[in-house]
């Protein structure tokens, strides 16, 4: 062997300077500052001018803190969507935007005021919402970097905030279209509060945890049964798990079709009846004796078994006209009011005693109950959750959240208890219980006078001269130029009908967010806060209408415009009123628009004032949560304005779970932190496990997870690592035509149109999960296992010149400028660095290319299915030959196969192996032949071992 002549030399080996290492780290910055330096951005929108717009508007993120996965997910699957319709030709500009009002940025404001030991309403607030608008541009900065760092494309340095004066003066333009139209009012309504942030909260700001409570059943005396005269001097029970709310008990309500027992306590074995339970009758529902016999079993634990003896049940409707005594009427005033019964629908034996107890400042059921009947709410609890000072009962004593002044042996439980009204009490409830979002704090439903939006009011072209009601404002529709009127239609309805016209992917989302809008109450616009944009009105203090004259509008907002929010806060109203009214009569409103209002305008300052009035957006995409967000808020705010929605798609994702699929925490330690994923591994590790994930449900990230997405990236790599050294030297004077081509050749360029339909119709639906698994396993399969495992010995071996590895380096040349625009959208940062170790240029860049054109007349005549079927079979077949050291390649196999649909020499080309011949079966046996010193195939015509094959003898001649 020694004697053998090396032949390396002669090989063609493919060339590259293209690493398999990665360094995806230290390479994406260079990426980023070469875009950067050849405005990519700015030149993709001068080259796509005039195409067909596809726009993508961003839903904003607070600007609060540093990315978290969530963020990165999401932006992530924007920029994929944006990066493949900008492939498919079409103009894609991308405008980032961050929601920079509202509670979370005003909560971080207060918690420094708070670490001061200051008090922010001691504080002018001019100066304090300078404070917010600081906090709230150094996070965009922060943000923005990290966004650009994944690799999101856009027009990162004209981004939309919602605390531009222009953004600003939009969305109060916005608040006034309501206005005008009828569909605004103040009411006072019970509505989500959180003591601590002290404002009201939007369903979207309220998460739900789980909690223990006291419960409690209280006596409540029956003093006149008109049609039920043996219930005087009889008590009703009420069972409540907030006991905070019987200080504000206005009243009782029954089911008029539900079955009531008079009953009362005995002791068995001689015991006497505990206090309080003695010598009375207890009304209940029939249905829910035991459950209370329990309760007070429990609260009597010393008490022999307890039995209780009932009378014949009465129908619910004799309860009409009852009136039973507040339990701490000794008080007088307030308490010494009788507390009538009231019919209520909603009354069910499901738990409790079947009798609730009225508190119409503290629920939406007891309010409507109540206001039915002419009893008002009494705003008892202040905006820190504290009965006011002067409140007759527990005035000024302690929050209603606070475990200790509702607990068993707390004020309310102990009062109740001295005046023989509390049955039972014990702190074990456990349910689930409303939070807000940002301080984790418990919430309370507080009747407030706030600002609405109503759900199931029809604008009309008519005003009211009076207030619809002792609370509510109403005002004429405007119907804007371009846009639908809607008289006549609620605003739910609008909503609705506009949802049936989206397209939701996927669709069974449309289930759920039209479940939201058919069951949701009025829209609260109001907050009690001071970062936002204010509610713009003037309301007349004898009427209670609010002032519509379109020049005050006009010049509200022209002060917007030139100072932003804060020109209200600051503002000579009187001018603004102007010399027709008098600022003595009009009221300044000062409450805060809600955030939800103010992402809910985007389209109109992002997509509408860039794009045109009309205009909107092709697609939004948010997690599944924004279905009670911003999907929604955009959906009634366009709907309420424009009478339509302001996209015609929405695409909801999951979120990001840890690799064990828990909710991510702090408190767990199971946060996996996307940057510093990126600084590990690279943005494009990140983008391809975005896209690898089936994002329409939650998906995990973890160590495992990332390190399967890591093997998946190198294959790729390595694929491109391929192309690029295989085509090293290729010009267009080698290029051959389809028709000319080998069918393995125009077979791969039929599997590669395959593919490209394939990736269309996954770019389409938006179903990166199916494109990015059909371009890998086109890679993997189709070429890395089987074209180029094949073909590696043309490429090596053939003459430069030979029709066959010119038809073999043609279709690479092909597959390179497809599969690299293909990846393109995913591995942005990859594609990049492929295109430029192939084409470098200055001025150029992958992400300018558009969707491949790829060559016709590819047919094949062949079954290749059943060709590669066959060919797997003998590649098992040899493998036990392999262990054995029988074989040390394929090469030195011979095979037999029972069918041979292509010729043997082909076969054998294809199997790489020395020989195939027909059998009986799939057979294998060493080769006899000797092998070629420079191909390393055992062919016939190969004398010895070391000598040459005819062709590489001509190769090297």
């Amino acid at each position: 062997m020694s004697d053998q002549k090396d032949y390396r030399e002669t090989v063609f080996l493919p060339k590259t300077e293209f690493p398999m290492k990665a360094g995806l780290a230290q390479k994406e910055p260079a990426i980023l500052a070469h875009w950067e330096k050849i405005g990519l951005y700015q030149k993709l929108r001068a080259q796509r001018a005039g195409r067909t717009r596809f726009i993508l508007h961003d839903g904003p993120p607070y600007a609060n803190g540093d990315i978290h996965m969530g963020h990165a997910m999401n932006k992530v699957l924007k920029d994929i969507v944006v990066r493949s319709q900008s492939l498919m030709g079409k103009d894609a500009p991308y405008i980032p935007g961050w929601d920079c009002h509202g509670l979370p940025i005003e909560w971080k404001v207060e918690e420094a005021y708070r670490a001061k030991k200051l008090n922010k309403d001691e504080v002018d607030p001019v100066a304090f919402r300078a404070e917010c608008r600081a906090y709230a541009e150094k996070w965009v900065g922060v943000q923005r970097g990290q966004f650009e760092r994944l690799g999101v494309m856009g027009d990162w340095a004209n981004p939309y905030l919602t605390m531009n004066y222009e953004s600003e003066a939009i969305i109060a333009g916005e608040l006034l279209k309501f206005a005008e139209s009828g569909q605004l009012y103040r009411g006072a309504k019970p509505v989500m509060w959180s003591p601590v942030e002290k404002t009201a909260l939007a369903e979207a700001e309220v998460e739900y945890d789980d909690i223990v409570s006291t419960q409690i059943d209280v006596a409540f005396e029956i003093v006149e049964a008109p049609n039920a005269p043996e219930l005087v001097g009889a008590h009703a029970v009420i069972w409540t798990t907030t006991p905070w709310t019987i200080p504000v008990n206005q009243a009782l309500a029954y089911g008029p079709e539900i079955e009531y027992v008079l009953g009362s306590f005995r002791s068995a074995e001689g015991e006497q009846v505990p206090e309080g339970l003695q010598d009375r009758k207890f009304l209940i529902a029939e249905a829910l004796v035991g459950p209370f016999l329990n309760r007070i079993q429990q609260a009597h634990r010393d008490t022999p078994r307890l039995g209780f003896e009932i009378e014949p049940a009465i129908k619910g409707s004799a309860l009409a006209g009852a009136v039973a005594n507040h339990p701490m009427h000794h008080l007088g005033g307030f308490f010494a009011r009788p507390r009538p019964f009231l019919p209520g629908d909603f009354v069910t034996t499901d738990a409790g005693t079947g009798l609730v107890h009225m508190a119409p400042d503290h629920g939406e059921d007891d309010f409507l109950l109540c206001k039915a009947h002419g009893i008002d709410p009494v705003f008892a609890v202040d905006a820190a959750g504290m009965y006011r000072p002067d409140w007759l009962w527990l005035g000024g004593q302690g929050s209603v959240i606070n475990k200790k002044f509702v607990a068993s042996d707390g004020p309310i439980c102990t009062d109740l208890r001295e005046a023989g009204a509390l049955l039972a009490a014990s702190d074990d409830f456990a349910h689930s219980y409303p939070h807000s979002w940002r301080s984790k704090a418990k919430v309370i439903f507080r009747c407030t006078p706030q600002w609405f939006i109503p759900m199931d009011r029809a604008s009309s072209p008519s005003s009211p001269d009076e207030p619809e009601d002792d609370f509510a404002i109403a005002a004429p529709p405007l119907s804007p130029e371009g846009e639908r009127e809607t008289n006549g239609a609620t605003l739910r309805g609008i909503a609705l009908d506009a949802i049936e016209n989206t397209r939701w992917v996927p669709e069974r989302a449309i289930n759920r967010i039209r479940a939201m809008v058919e069951g949701r109450p009025d829209w609260v616009i109001s907050r009690q806060r001071a970062w936002g944009v204010p509610i713009a009105l003037y309301v007349h203090r004898q009427t209670g209408a609010y002032l519509r004259d379109p020049e005050v509008n006009a010049r509200i907002l022209n002060a917007f415009e030139t100072g932003g929010a804060d020109a209200w806060f600051q503002a000579d109203h009187q001018a603004l009123l102007g010399p027709r009214y008098d600022l003595a009569h009009y009221e300044v409103v000062t409450d805060i628009l809600d955030v939800w209002f103010d992402s809910g305008s985007t389209h109109s300052f992002v997509i509408e004032a860039r794009y045109g009035v009309g205009t909107r957006a092709n697609l939004y995409v948010e997690g599944s949560d924004q279905h009670r967000g911003w999907f929604q808020s955009s959906l009634l705010e366009s709907s309420g304005t424009r009478g339509r929605a302001p996209y015609d798609a929405v695409l909801t994702h999951g979120f990001a779970l840890d690799g064990q699929g828990k909710k991510m925490s702090k408190s767990l330690g199971n946060v996996v932190d996307p940057l510093k994923i990126i600084g590990e591994s690279g943005a494009d590790i990140l983008r391809l496990w975005v896209a690898q994930t089936d994002y329409f449900e939650d998906v995990r990230i973890g160590k495992e997870v990332l390190a399967g997405t890591g093997d998946a990236y190198r294959k790729i790599r390595n694929t491109f690592r391929y192309l690029l050294g295989a085509l090293d030297g290729f010009g267009e004077g080698e290029r051959i035509a389809v028709a000319e081509m080998p069918e393995l050749e125009r077979y791969i360029l039929a599997k590669l149109a395959e593919l490209d339909a394939e990736l269309r119709g996954a770019a389409d639906a938006f179903e990166f999960n199916r494109y990015s698994r059909a371009l890998t396993d086109f890679m993997n399969e189709d070429l890395s296992a089987f074209f180029f495992d094949i073909r590696k010995d043309c490429l090596y071996c053939d003459a430069e010149g030979s029709a066959k590895r010119r038809a073999y380096r043609t279709v690479l040349d092909v597959l390179f400028h497809a599969l690299v625009r293909y990846a393109a959208p995913i591995l942005a940062f990859t594609a990049e660095e492929v295109w430029q170790a192939r084409f470098p240029g200055e001025g150029e860049s992958v992400h300018l290319l558009e969707w491949p054109v790829l060559p016709q007349g590819a047919a094949v005549e062949s079954d290749w299915n059943a060709i590669r079927a066959l060919r797997q079979q003998v590649t098992e077949a040899i493998e036990p030959y392999r262990r054995e050291k029988q074989v040390r390649s394929s090469l030195e196999a011979e095979v037999t196969v029972p069918d041979l649909p292509a010729s043997a020499e082909d076969l054998a080309e294809l199997f790489i192996v020395s020989a195939v011949t027909k059998g009986e079966t799939v057979t294998v046996v060493p080769t006899q032949r000797h092998k070629c010193g420079r191909c390393w195939r055992h062919l016939p015509e190969v004398a010895q071992d070391g000598a040459l094959c005819d062709r590489c003898a001509g190769v090297v001649e």
